[in-house]
This record gives structure tokens, sequence and C-alpha cells, in this order.
């Protein structure tokens, strides 16, 4: 495996676990929409979302992740892609939330991204 789709690997949990937070604090709002009728509301709220920068950009970069996670996908193993990048989302996930003033990561919190980055690194030697 090369170098270039470890880069890739870590750049789309980046990506994805980045993005997280922010879409997630960016369509709080959207119980606030209302209309008269349950398609209106949709309608509604896809408008909100679209028209929402704070949705889109985050939007559009976990996106970009997933073009990026299709392309190493046709570069390495399925059970090195997969397992490793949805492991590190959730560290960067975290990370990101925190640092946007979500709630601090308790201890268990803390040991299971310490058993997500021993797991990656165990999967990384095995596949290099």
């Amino acid at each position: 495996m090369s170098a270039d789709v470890v880069v890739y690997v870590v750049l789309v949990a980046v990506l994805w676990g980045g993005s997280n937070p922010l879409i997630r604090l960016a369509s709080k709002n959207i119980t606030e929409v209302q209309a008269d009728s349950a398609i209106g509301r949709f309608l509604k709220e896809i408008f909100y979302l679209v028209t929402n920068w704070k949705y889109i950009v985050p939007f559009l970069l976990n996106q970009c992740g997933s073009v990026l996670y299709v392309y190493a996908l046709q570069h390495a193993a399925l059970s090195f892609i997969v397992p490793v990048t949805n492991s590190l989302t959730f560290i960067f996930t975290v990370i990101c939330g925190w640092i946007l003033g979500e709630e601090r990561p308790n201890f268990d919190t803390l040991l299971g991204m310490g058993l997500v980055l021993t797991g990656t690194t165990i999967c990384w030697f095995d596949k290099t």
C-alpha cells in the first residue's frame, strides 16, 4: 500500500469528522421551520438548508471527502480503507465538536479514542 492512500484515508476522516459537527450546528434551527402541510414543511426545510451557507460549506466538504473515499477504495484494500476511515472519522468528530463548544470528551470517550488509534495502527502495520 502506498503512502498516498494513507494520506487519502486521513484526509477523508478529517473532512468527514470536521464537517459533522459543523453540519449539526448549522442545522439545529431546522426544527423551527413551519408549514401547513408535510410537503410544504419538507420543501421549506430543503430551502432553509440550501440557502444556509453555514450548512452548505461543510456539506460540500463532506461530499468532497466522499469522492476522495471512493477514489481511495479503488487504490487499496477494502478491509483497510473502511474500518480505518470510519474509526478516524469518530476521533476527528469528537475533537472538532469539542473545539466548537460541544461537550468535553470524558474518560470513556478518550479511552475509546485511544483504542481506535491502537486498532488503526495495528491495521496499518498489517497492511504494510
